[in-house]
C-alpha cells in the first residue's frame, strides 16, 4: 500500500477561504412599469435586505420612482471600492488635536484635524441628499422622512460615523424650520441668519452645505440638562461695538454674529468639526436654546493668489477652545471633544427659558436617527453573515446547508425584521406630522396603519420614539454580537482589508454607543412614563385612547391570518393596560423597562403581522409568527406542529431569501 503523501500549507499555498461577496441591499426593477403592482414583488425578490424592500412597499406609493432610484443608487454607492477606501481611511486615521501654535500660543485657527476620508464621506452624504431629501417640499406624494431614513439605512455603515453629524444636522434643520418666519424681535439680523443656516443645513451642494453639532452634555448633568452650568448673557451695545471694531462680529461666511455671549464647559460634544451648533445655556429666565456658529472672521486677510480672487478672510474658533478629544471604545472616526466656551457669540432661539421645549424637536429626530443607525448596522452585519454563509465550509459542508446554523440565523433575521419595522413606523409617523395624509398615506397600504387624525399621530410618535430608540438600539447590540459569532474568529478581528466590508468588529464597537447616545434606556423609560402620565396627551390617557385603539384595529384586520398570534398579543396589550392603570407614577418608573418591553412587543407584533398581510407570502407570515412566539413565550415553539425538516427549508428562505412562490396581497 502506497504511503499517503502529506503536503504542508504555506502563506501562499493550501486552503484559502473564498471572499464573501455582499450584493446591493436594494434593487429597483427598471424593466417593470412604475404603476404595476408587480414592481413591488419584483423589488422584494431582488433585494438582499428583504425587510427594507417590504417596508418601502408598505409606506410608499407605486409611482415613487424617484425614491426607488435614489435607494437603488445608494445601495451600490455604499459598496463601491472607490467609496469604501474613504471609510477605511477614517478607521485607520483618527481625528487629532493640535491645541498650540509653534511658539506655544493657543491655536484658535485649526486645532482639530480630520482625515480626507472623513471629509469625502461627508460630501457624499450631502450630494446624495441623506438629510436634504427630507426637506424637499416639492415632493408631496411620498413620505420625505422615509426617503431620508431609507438612504441612511444603506449609507450608515460605509459613512463611518459621518451619520452622526448628519443626524444632528437633521435635528437642527427641523428646529430652525420652526423659526424661519419669526421676526427679529430684539435681535436685529436673526431672521436672515436663521434662513441662511437652514438653507445650508438642507443643501446638497458640498461647497456650501453645513453640518451641525449638538452640545447639551455637561459634567454635572449628563442626560439631566436641568443641571446645565453654561451661562448666557446679553451683550451691551458697547461690547458689540468693540467686537465690530476688531473685525470679529461676523461668522465664517459673513453673517452677523448674535448678541448673546456664552461661557461654560461642555463635557461631551460630538462632531466638533461641524459648522454650527445648537446648545443649551442658563439665562436669568431659565434654560434657553442658542444657535452658535463654530467659527468667526478675524481682521486679517490672506494674501491674494491672483488679482481676480474674491475677497477672503481668515477665521478662528468663535470663543471655543477644544480642550481634549475623547478616547472612546468605538466611534473613533468622529471627533468628540470637551469644549470650553469663553465669549462664544450666539443667537437665542425662541424665547428665554423655553430651551427644553425647543430642543425637543431635535431630540425626536436624533433619537429616531439613533434607532435608524442601529438598524442599519444590524442590517450590514446580517448581509455579511448571508454572504459568508454561502461560501464558508465546515467539515466539507457549506454553512448554507447546516440546519443548526440556518435556524440560528433565521431567528436573528426575524428579530431584525421586527426592530426595523418599529423604527420605520416611527419615521413614517414623523413624516405624516409634516405632510398631508390624503396626498401621502392614502395611496399606500399604510393607510391601515397610520391614523388620519394628526393628534393621534402626534401622540403615537411621542410615545413610541423613546421606545424605538431604546429597544432597537439594545437589540442591535445583541444582534451584531451574534453576527460576529457567525464569522467565528474572522468576526472578532479588525478586518480593514477589502474595503473593510468584513469588519463587523468595527460596526459592533461603533454601535455600542447607541443605547447611551441621546439618552440611556433608563432615560427613555422615564420619558415613556412622562408621556403616559401626561394628561394633555390622548385625552388624558394615551395608552387607553391612542395605543389601544391602534393595536386593536391592526389585530382585528390580522386576526383571520394570525388567529392564535392575535390572541396572545391582545393579552400582552391587556397586561400593559392593566399595569399602567394600576400604578402611580412612582410605580410606573419602577417598572419602566418592563413598560418599554410591553410597548415594543405589542407594536412590533402588529407591524410584523401587517407585513404578512400586505405581502401574502409564506416566508413573511412564518417569520412574523415565529417572532411573536419567541418574544411572548420566551423561546417556546409555535404550538402548530411542523416537521423540523420542513422548518430547515423555511429557515433558509427566511435567512438567505431564497426564491419562493408569491401571491399578490390584498387587505
Amino acid at each position: 500500500m502506497a504511503k499517503r503523501v502529506l503536503t504542508a500549507s504555506s502563506s501562499t499555498e493550501g486552503f484559502f477561504q473564498a471572499l464573501p461577496v455582499i450584493p446591493p441591499q436594494y434593487t429597483f426593477p427598471e424593466h417593470v412599469s412604475s404603476h404595476d403592482s408587480s414592481r413591488r414583488r419584483t423589488a422584494t425578490s431582488l433585494a438582499d435586505d428583504k425587510i427594507l424592500a417590504r417596508i418601502l412597499n408598505i409606506y410608499l406609493p407605486h409611482d415613487a420612482v424617484q425614491v426607488a432610484q435614489d435607494i437603488h443608487r445608494m445601495a451600490r454607492l455604499a459598496l463601491h471600492p472607490s467609496v469604501l477606501v474613504y471609510a477605511v481611511d477614517t478607521e485607520m486615521h483618527h481625528p487629532t488635536l493640535r491645541p498650540l501654535t509653534t511658539f506655544g500660543e493657543e491655536n484658535r485657527h485649526d486645532p482639530l484635524w480630520t482625515t480626507a476620508g472623513w471629509k469625502a464621506l461627508k460630501n457624499i452624504g450631502f450630494q446624495e441628499g441623506v438629510v436634504a431629501v427630507g426637506y424637499q417640499k416639492q415632493n408631496l406624494s411620498w413620505n420625505r422622512r422615509l426617503h431620508s431614513w431609507a438612504l441612511g439605512h444603506l449609507w450608515t455603515c460605509t459613512a463611518s460615523m459621518t451619520g452622526c453629524p448628519m443626524a444632528m444636522t437633521n435635528g437642527a434643520a427641523t428646529l430652525l424650520s420652526k423659526h424661519l418666519h419669526d421676526d427679529d424681535g430684539d435681535q436685529p439680523g436673526r431672521k436672515e441668519v436663521i434662513a441662511e443656516a437652514y438653507r445650508r443645513l438642507t443643501s446638497r451642494n458640498p461647497n456650501d452645505a453645513w453640518t451641525s453639532g449638538q452640545w447639551m452634555t455637561e459634567r454635572s448633568g449628563g442626560s439631566d440638562v436641568s443641571a446645565t452650568e453654561t451661562v448666557a448673557r446679553r451683550l451691551d451695545e458697547e461690547e458689540i461695538e468693540q467686537q465690530s471694531a476688531s473685525g470679529r462680529d461676523k461668522d465664517a461666511v459673513g453673517l452677523l454674529l448674535g448678541p448673546w455671549r456664552i461661557d461654560g464647559f461642555k463635557w461631551f460634544s460630538s462632531a466638533t468639526d461641524s459648522d454650527i451648533t445648537i446648545l443649551l445655556a442658563q439665562t436669568t429666565r431659565g434654560l434657553s436654546a442658542f444657535y452658535v456658529p463654530m467659527r468667526r472672521r478675524t481682521d486679517s486677510k490672506p494674501p491674494p493668489i491672483h488679482e481676480s480672487q474674491d475677497e477672503e478672510y481668515l477665521t478662528e474658533l468663535n470663543g471655543i477652545r477644544v480642550q481634549r478629544l475623547k478616547d472612546k471604545l468605538g466611534t473613533k472616526s468622529v471627533p468628540t471633544a470637551e469644549l470650553e466656551l469663553k465669549g462664544a457669540r450666539a443667537w437665542l432661539i425662541g424665547r428665554e427659558g423655553q430651551g427644553i421645549k425647543e430642543v425637543s424637536s431635535i431630540l425626536n429626530i436624533t433619537r429616531l436617527s439613533t434607532a435608524g443607525g442601529s438598524a442599519a448596522n444590524w442590517s450590514r452585519g446580517l448581509a455579511v453573515c448571508r454572504a459568508y454563509t454561502r461560501v464558508r465550509k465546515v467539515r466539507g459542508i457549506l454553512l448554507e446547508d447546516n440546519p443548526q446554523h440556518l435556524r440560528w440565523m433565521a431567528d436573528e433575521t426575524v428579530k431584525y425584521w421586527a426592530a426595523t419595522h418599529l423604527l420605520f413606523f416611527g419615521v413614517a409617523l414623523q413624516g405624516t406630522m409634516e405632510q398631508d395624509w390624503d396626498a401621502m398615506v392614502k395611496t399606500t397600504p399604510s393607510e391601515q396603519l397610520i391614523p388620519r387624525d394628526k393628534d393621534a399621530v402626534s401622540n403615537l410618535l411621542r410615545l413610541l420614539t423613546p421606545v424605538a430608540k431604546a429597544q432597537v438600539s439594545v437589540a442591535s447590540v445583541d444582534g451584531l454580537r451574534e453576527c460576529m459569532e457567525c464569522l467565528g474568529g474572522v468576526g472578532y478581528c479588525e478586518n480593514n482589508e477589502d474595503g473593510g466590508l468584513l469588519n463587523i468588529a468595527k460596526i459592533y464597537r461603533d454601535n455600542l454607543v447607541n443605547p447611551i447616545w441621546e439618552g440611556t434606556v433608563s432615560v427613555m423609560a422615564e420619558d415613556v412614563v412622562r408621556v403616559i402620565v401626561d394628561k394633555r396627551l390622548g385625552n388624558g390617557n394615551v395608552i387607553k385612547n391612542v395605543l389601544r385603539p391602534f393595536a386593536e384595529h391592526i389585530l382585528k384586520i390580522c386576526s383571520n391570518s394570525f388567529p392564535k398570534e392575535c390572541e396572545v398579543v391582545h393579552e400582552e396589550l391587556r397586561k400593559l393596560t392593566h399595569l399602567v392603570s394600576a400604578l402611580p407614577r412612582e410605580g410606573l418608573l419602577y417598572h419602566g423597562r418592563l413598560i418599554l418591553r410591553y410597548l415594543e412587543t405589542v407594536v412590533c407584533a402588529c407591524l410584523i403581522m401587517f407585513d404578512g398581510l400586505v405581502h401574502d407570502e409564506e416566508t413573511v407570515k412564518v417569520g412574523a409568527s415565529r417572532w411573536i412566539w419567541m418574544r411572548i413565550t420566551a423561546g417556546n415553539e409555535n404550538p402548530q406542529q411542523t416537521s423540523w425538516v420542513e422548518d430547515v427549508k423555511m429557515d433558509k428562505r427566511i435567512f438567505l431569501g431564497e426564491d419562493q412562490p408569491r401571491r399578490a396581497g390584498k387587505l
